[in-house]
C-alpha cells in the first residue's frame, strides 16, 4: 500500500488539556444559568430555608460521590466518550450507545439549546429588541394545537450563540480551551462576587429568610404539601421528603455536566493523574460555591422574595434589592458571561461521545474522523445544527379566563419539557456509571488503576442509593414525565439494533 501523504487528515485526536484546561471544562460547564434561578422553585417546593439548602446540599454529595467514582473509571479509560465507554466496557455496547442516544436526542443538545435561550433572555435584559415575543417569523401552531414553531429575536440570539460556539470550535482545540478559560474564571469570580456581596452587605437590612422565617417549620411559613403538589398524597414528614426529592431537580441540573470532561479524555495530558484531579477539584468547588450562593440568598432576600423572584432570576433580585436597577444590569452581565462559557463547554466536550460512537460504528462515520485541526468537526456541526433546531419548537398552552372568557394563548419551550422528561433516565445513567466501578472491581480487579475510589465500596453505594430513592420519587410524583424519558430513551434500541447491523455489513465486506 502507498504511504499516506503528509497533507492527508490525520486520525486522532491530540493531547492539548493539562490540569488547568480540565479542571476548566469541569467548572464551566457546571456553572450556567441554573444557579441563579433554579432556588427559586426549590423554595417553594420546601417551603423553608433549611430545607432549601438540604435540598442543594444534597445534590452535591451526589455530584461529589459521582465524581470520586467517575474518577476510577476516567483513569482507567482516559478516551474520547467518557461515559459512555465506561457503560459500554462495564455492561454492553447497548448500554453505551442508549447513553449516547439519548445525550444527541436531548440531554446535551438540550442543555445547549437550554444555555443559549438564557443567554438570550439576559441579553434582552440589556437590549429590548431581543425579546421571547418580538418575531421574525410567528408562532405557526401544529399537532392539534399543542405545539408550535416560531423564530423571534430572542430565539434568533439563540441560534447564532449555538452556531458561533460550534464555528469555533471547529478551529482547533487551542481556541475552544483558550475561550473556556478565560470564560470560566470570569464567570467564578462574577459568582464568588455575588456571594461575598450578599454575604457581606444583604445580610445587613434582617428582612432576609434567614432572621425572617422558620428553618424548619414549612408550615409555619404558609407551605401546603397540596398546594405546591397536587395529589401528592402523603402528609407530614412524609410529604416534605418526598418535595425534597423534587425540590433537588434544579440543583442536580445546576450540577450536571460535571462528567463532561471525561469526554475529551483522548485529548487530556497525563490522564490518570489530571482526570481525576479536574473532577475532584472542579466539583468540590463548585458544590462550595453553589451551597454559599443560596446562603448569600436567604441572608438577603426574604423566603416569598426567592419563592416569587421574576422568572426566578434569584441572583438577580439579591442584587437588585442591594444595588438597586444597577445590580441587576451587573447580574445580566455576569450570566451572559457564564451562559456563554457554560455552552462552549458543552459544544466542545458532546461532539467527542458521537466521535467516539461513530468510531464503533454507531453514528454516521463522518462523525469519527478528525479535521486537520486534530477536532471532530462534523460531530460538532451535526450536534450544533440539532441543537439550534431545539430552540425553534414551542410548547402551546390556552387559558381562558372564568370571568372575562378572554383566551391567553402562551408559548413555551419543547427542550425544556423534554430536559424534563429525561432527568430520571439521565439519573439511571449516572447510577448505572457509578455502578460500574463496583461491577469492574469485581470483573477485573487486576486492571490497572492510576486512581482508586476514595471510600470503597461506601461511596458508590451511597450514590446509587441517594440516585434510587431519587428516581422512585420522581416516578411517584411525576410519573408521565418519567415515563415519558424512559420511552425517549427506549426509542435508541431499534436505532442500535439498525446501526449495528450497517456496521456488521460493512465489515463483512
Amino acid at each position: 500500500m502507498p504511504e499516506k501523504s503528509a497533507t492527508q487528515q490525520p486520525e486522532h485526536l491530540e493531547r492539548g488539556l493539562g490540569l488547568l484546561d480540565a479542571t476548566m471544562i469541569v467548572v464551566g460547564s457546571m456553572i450556567g444559568s441554573g444557579i441563579f434561578i433554579t432556588s427559586a422553585e426549590s423554595a417553594r417546593l420546601v417551603g423553608a430555608p433549611g430545607w432549601l439548602l438540604v435540598a442543594w446540599a444534597l445534590a452535591g454529595v451526589l455530584t461529589i460521590t459521582g465524581a470520586l467514582c467517575c474518577a476510577e473509571l476516567a483513569a482507567i479509560w482516559p478516551r474520547a466518550g467518557g461515559q459512555y465507554v465506561f457503560l459500554r466496557e462495564a455492561y454492553s455496547p447497548a448500554i453505551g450507545f442508549l447513553f449516547g442516544w439519548a445525550l444527541f436526542i436531548v440531554i446535551q443538545t438540550g442543555t445547549i439549546a437550554a444555555v443559549a435561550i438564557a443567554f438570550a433572555k439576559f441579553l434582552g435584559v440589556l437590549l429590548s429588541a431581543v425579546s421571547p415575543t418580538n418575531y421574525l417569523f410567528a408562532p405557526v401552531v401544529f399537532g392539534g394545537g399543542r405545539y408550535a414553531l416560531s423564530l423571534s429575536t430572542e430565539q434568533l440570539v439563540a441560534v447564532l450563540l449555538i452556531l458561533l460556539l460550534t464555528f469555533v470550535n471547529t478551529r482547533g482545540l487551542q481556541l475552544g480551551k483558550l475561550i473556556q478559560n478565560v470564560f470560566t474564571l470570569t464567570k467564578t469570580a462574577a459568582l464568588a462576587g455575588l456571594i461575598l456581596v450578599g454575604l457581606a452587605i444583604g445580610w445587613r437590612g434582617y428582612d432576609g429568610a434567614a432572621w425572617t422565617a422558620y428553618w424548619w417549620d414549612s408550615w409555619a411559613n404558609g407551605w401546603n404539601p397540596e398546594t405546591v403538589q397536587t395529589g401528592t398524597g402523603a402528609f407530614g414528614s412524609l410529604a416534605l421528603a418526598l418535595l425534597l426529592g423534587r425540590a433537588m431537580v434544579g440543583p442536580l441540573f445546576a450540577q450536571s455536566a460535571w462528567n463532561n470532561v471525561t469526554f475529551t479524555g483522548s485529548e487530556i495530558r497525563e490522564p490518570g493523574r489530571n482526570l481525576p484531579r479536574a473532577l475532584l477539584f472542579g466539583c468540590a468547588s463548585v458544590v462550595a460555591l453553589y451551597l454559599l450562593a443560596n446562603l448569600a440568598y436567604v441572608v438577603t432576600l426574604p423566603l416569598a422574595g426567592i419563592q416569587q423572584a421574576p422568572q426566578g432570576r434569584v441572583a438577580s433580585a439579591a442584587l437588585e434589592k442591594i444595588f438597586g436597577a444597577t445590580g441587576a444590569f451587573a447580574m445580566a452581565t455576569a450570566i451572559m458571561i457564564s451562559t456563554f462559557g457554560c455552552n462552549n463547554g458543552l459544544v466542545l466536550a458532546g461532539a467527542r461521545v458521537y466521535f467516539a460512537m461513530a468510531r464503533d460504528g454507531l453514528f454516521f462515520e463522518r462523525a469519527g474522523r478528525v479535521n486537520s485541526r486534530h477536532v471532530p468537526a462534523f460531530a460538532l456541526v451535526a450536534q450544533g445544527l440539532w441543537a439550534a433546531f431545539l430552540t425553534l419548537p414551542r410548547t402551546v398552552t390556552t387559558t381562558t379566563d372564568a370571568a372575562t372568557g378572554k383566551v391567553t394563548t402562551t408559548f413555551g419551550n419543547v427542550y425544556t419539557q423534554l430536559l424534563e422528561y429525561i432527568i430520571s433516565a439521565d439519573l439511571i445513567f449516572y447510577a448505572l456509571m457509578v455502578g460500574a466501578v463496583i461491577v469492574m472491581r469485581r470483573r477485573a480487579p487486576e486492571v490497572e488503576r492510576p486512581y482508586r475510589t476514595w471510600g470503597y465500596p461506601v461511596v458508590p453505594l451511597v450514590y446509587v442509593s441517594l440516585a434510587a430513592l431519587l428516581v422512585f420519587d420522581l416516578a411517584y410524583l411525576t410519573p408521565l414525565t418519567s415515563g415519558i424519558g424512559y420511552v425517549l430513551v427506549l426509542m435508541g434500541l431499534p436505532v442500535y439494533f439498525i446501526w449495528r447491523g450497517r456496521a456488521g455489513t460493512k465489515g463483512e465486506g
